[in-house]
Formats: C-alpha cells, sequence, structure tokens
C-alpha cells in the first residue's frame, strides 16, 4: 500500500533507522521506527511514496541494480518487495524466526540476500514467477546477522556478533573465507571496485580491510575517535572512508 506525498524532508517525526540511494542516484528510501519505507525524490526533496506493509520498525532497505525495485526489511521478520515507480507491494518472503536487518540485490537482480538475528542468511531466488519464493539458507555464523553485502561479480560477504566475517560463493551456497580478527561485532562491510579489497568495520574503534584471494587481512585502521559505524571504498577504490559517532 502507497500514497503519494509532497511533505519535505523534515516531516519525518520517528527515528530514521536506514538510509540508501538509488544506484542511479535519482532516488533514496529511509526506513523509520513507525513502519514505514518512505521513497524520496533527490531533485526536489520531495517525497513521492510512503510504503506501508510492516508491523514493526523497518530495518533495511537496499535498491536493486536496476533501481526498479526495493526491499524492506525489519522487527516484524518479513521482507517485502516493491515497485520504486508506482509504490506498490510485489511480494512479501517470509522465512525468517528474527528480525531482518541487512539486505542487498545480487549484480543481476536474480536474487536477494537477506540477513537476520536468527543468524542465518537467506538467499532468495526473484526468478521465481509464483507468489512463493524459495530460498537457500547460508548458516554457519553463531550469531546475529548485522550486515551483509554483494561484490560486483556475485561473491557475498556477512558480518556478524560472532564477531567474524563469512566470504560465500552463494552460487554454491559454499564458504571461501572465515575472516576472524575483529574484537566485537561487525557492524559495516564493504567491497573495494576491483573486488581485490573488503572492508570491515567492528563496534569499535578498528577498521580492517582483507585480501579477498587470500582472506588474510592487510591492514588495521585504527584513527577513529569512537565506535566505527559504517565504511565505504571511494568508486576509484583509492580511499576508504569510515564514519564514526563522537560523543562529546
Amino acid at each position: 500500500m502507497a500514497r503519494s506525498s509532497s511533505q519535505p524532508l523534515m516531516t519525518v517525526l520517528c527515528p530514521v533507522k536506514f538510509c540508501r540511494f538509488s544506484p542511479d542516484g535519482c532516488l533514496f528510501a529511509s526506513s523509520s521506527c513507525d513502519h514505514t519505507v518512505r521513497l524520496w525524490d533527490v531533485g526536489r526533496s520531495k517525497c513521492l511514496h510512503v510504503l506501508k506493509g510492516h508491523q514493526r520498525s523497518v530495518e533495511t532497505v537496499s535498491f536493486s541494480p536496476d533501481s526498479k525495485q526495493l526491499a524492506s526489511g525489519g522487527w516484524d521478520k518479513r521482507v517485502i518487495l516493491w515497485e520504486v515507480q508506482s509504490g506498490h507491494k510485489v511480494r512479501l518472503l517470509t522465512g525468517h524466526h528474527d528480525s531482518v536487518q541487512s539486505s542487498d540485490f545480487s549484480p543481476t537482480s536474480d536474487s536477494l540476500a537477506t540477513g537476520s538475528w536468527d543468524s542465518t542468511v537467506h538467499i532468495w531466488d526473484l526468478r521465481v514467477a509464483s507468489p512463493a519464493i524459495s530460498y537457500q539458507e547460508l548458516d554457519g555464523h553463531t550469531g546475529k546477522i548485522s550486515c551483509l553485502c554483494y561484490s560486483a561479480s556475485g561473491l557475498l560477504a556477512s558480518g556478524s556478533w560472532d564477531k567474524t566475517i563469512r566470504l560465500w560463493n552463494p552460487t554454491t551456497s559454499s564458504l571461501l573465507f572465515q575472516l576472524k580478527g575483529h574484537g566485537t561485532w561487525v557492524k559495516s562491510l564493504a567491497f573495494s571496485p576491483d573486488e581485490l579489497r573488503l572492508a570491515s568495520a567492528g563496534y569499535s574503534r578498528m577498521v580492517k580491510v582483507w585480501d579477498c584471494n587470500t582472506g588474510q587481512c592487510l591492514e588495521t585502521v585504527k584513527g577513529l575517535l569512537d565506535v566505527a559505524h559504517a565504511c565505504v571504498f571511494t568508486p576509484d577504490g583509492k580511499l576508504l572512508v569510515s564514519g564514526a559517532a563522537v560523543t562529546r
């Protein structure tokens, strides 16, 4: 269910839990504790749709590579697929047993990965035409899944409260590497554009950079003043940016 709106950005009153830009840069989506997702027009700073369908706080949103679909997940254990242009609900995906905290589309848009506090990663096959979509379950983590992301070629990385990162080949459901070294739970992941490196931010002042071919830690950066909440490579791969919440 969706409704059009011309309300400005400042009208969102409940806490915003997550935001993400569309790959084409024209839109961004924000999820909130008010059980909704809002789709915004970047150029006009206007809300296009308010997406309603979740029953509890929405913790994650992600766009498909062609910017035509949006996935959302949250505390109601649901994953919902939306059509971006119309704001209509396309599919409801159920199967997780706890809050869905992270999501990402595969580079081909054929599948969607979701990470949950039930300690599993689900890979949903979006090529299935029927309403009931099958999924693979990637298990092995012993803690809640806190973050995940695809690389451009289709590798999948997942981070967990068990302080480890797992690098998967989703096509075969096989584990390539288990990356250990963080002393706290893993909060954010990002592949470099050339896919040779994976950056990870733990719930600490540390950001680590890993070799995707060997699974070895290449570097540990400790320049932050507070917890590293996010990390991302610049498009040319030359810089790694991290963000922290500094309290005064």
